[in-house]
């Protein structure tokens, strides 16, 4: 079922699916600034009182980044003794524990914390996926599985800041409309002569990509943050590339519904057709139900959805910072030392390991498995050998193939299996 919708079957009738809601932004061409400022404010402050309505304890995730310092500063006002969670990885520069442990002191709440090493990582892999159900290749989903067990130990419900990005535009991919707004200003010939000789170009020279992108239609360059490989590399690794649709197959429709607005909520909107049902809400809501967690999301609240819709373009991102009336909206609610923080989220050092401590683990996988009438692993087994060589970062796309890989072992091939115990007590 599509989200938003309702089926109805009658008897010798075919299923009938209806569509009753659809998040459709509609950014205001003037505004008044302050009113606007003030609409998300009351908006956030009761969508996490209403989301703080319990009668079991209640938490909140907390990383390093604003988005979930948001929703934990405006729950401990209202509600003192809110207990915060966080996760972190040994490797260095892959926790954000610190500056969690900081904003919890800052606004005066208790914080959780968990490391997690590699070996506990690959150990608890093939139980994670049985728990996703699909093939969701999103690393993320690995640390929010270890700070969900954690909460569980303390609370039965917890609060986190999915959508926010979606909702305020605060991923870094949204100021490419900014970076390549002098591309406009080119008669056609020239954007079609420059796109020609950018083609000649090879393949890492500086400027290539930049040109290739400003040359190219929005509505053929974005298809999404769950675009990992290009069509030929598909064609290399996909034994039947032909039955798969292209990525701009699935967009386009969603395209031409919001043809009238701007790039930036263009963008946006494909995000919440395709990323943050897809991929987001998906990973947050079967790593939590693993352990029996109720999540709830504060910030894809109606009322708070209204009210970031009708943010003007300009407003999204300006002077090259996301998310910017959201940040100007909170700037008396969360401490100081996040509210311009780039969010890493719950990094995972999965870059460094498969160059190392996981090597050995992912070139047996790929090597030894029951895949091969789907797919031609050369392609990303020359992948591996380069990352470890430093010779590139293939990380996301190694993941993407070892993830289908273990789901393929678990659910098809039957490698593992769990006892109800097992799943149950992590």
């Amino acid at each position: 079922m599509p989200p938003g919708s309702v089926f109805s079957k009658a008897i010798g009738q075919p299923l009938k699916i209806e569509r009753y809601w659809k998040p459709m932004l509609e950014p205001k061409a003037q505004a008044d600034e302050k009113k606007m400022i003030r609409n998300i404010q009351e908006a956030l402050i009761d969508s996490v009182n209403l989301h703080m309505r319990s009668d079991v304890p209640v938490g909140s995730f907390l990383s390093g980044g604003v988005d979930s310092s948001i929703i934990a500063s405006i729950a401990s006002r209202y509600h003192p003794g809110l207990k915060t969670f966080s996760v972190g990885f040994s490797q260095s520069g892959y926790s954000e524990i610190d500056v969690a442990k900081e904003t919890a002191a800052a606004i005066g709440v208790e914080n959780a914390s968990y490391y997690v090493d590699h070996e506990e990582f690959m150990r608890e892999l093939p139980k994670i996926i049985w728990h996703m159900d699909d093939p969701v290749a999103d690393p993320a989903s690995i640390p929010l599985y270890f700070v969900a067990r954690e909460a569980r130990k303390q609370v039965t419900v917890v609060l986190s800041g999915e959508g926010a990005d979606e909702l305020f535009a605060g991923y870094n991919i949204y100021k490419e409309p900014g970076d390549l707004s002098l591309f406009t200003y080119l008669p056609n010939p020239i954007r079609k002569a420059l796109k020609q000789l950018s083609v000649m170009f090879p393949e890492g020279m500086k400027g290539k990509s930049f040109i290739e992108r400003g040359t190219t239609l929005l509505e053929e360059r974005y298809i999404g943050n769950a675009n990992i490989f290009s069509s030929s590399e598909k064609k290399m690794m996909l034994t039947n590339m032909e039955q798969y649709e292209k990525p701009t197959g699935i967009t386009k429709c969603l395209f031409d519904e919001v043809r009238q607005l701007d790039s930036i909520s263009r963008m946006q909107y494909i995000d919440l057709m395709t990323w943050l049902k897809g991929d987001i809400l998906v990973k947050a809501d079967k790593m939590t139900m693993a352990h029996s967690l109720e999540l709830r999301v504060p910030f894809l609240d109606k009322e708070v959805f209204r009210a970031a819709a009708q943010i003007p373009h300009e407003w999204k991102v300006k002077n090259s910072e996301t998310k910017y009336l959201l940040r100007k909206a909170v700037r008396d609610l969360v401490p100081p030392h996040v509210l311009h923080r780039r969010k890493l989220g719950f990094p995972v050092p999965i870059r460094d390991w498969l160059k190392d401590e996981m090597y050995e683990w992912a070139r047996s996988l790929l090597t030894e498995n029951g895949t091969d009438y789907l797919l031609d692993k050369t392609l990303a087994l020359g992948m591996l050998e380069k990352h470890r060589r430093g010779e590139g970062d293939y990380s996301r796309k190694i993941w993407t193939v070892l993830t289908f890989i273990l789901w393929h072992q678990v659910f098809i091939e039957n490698v593992y299996t769990f006892s109800p115990l097992e799943l149950v007590h992590s």
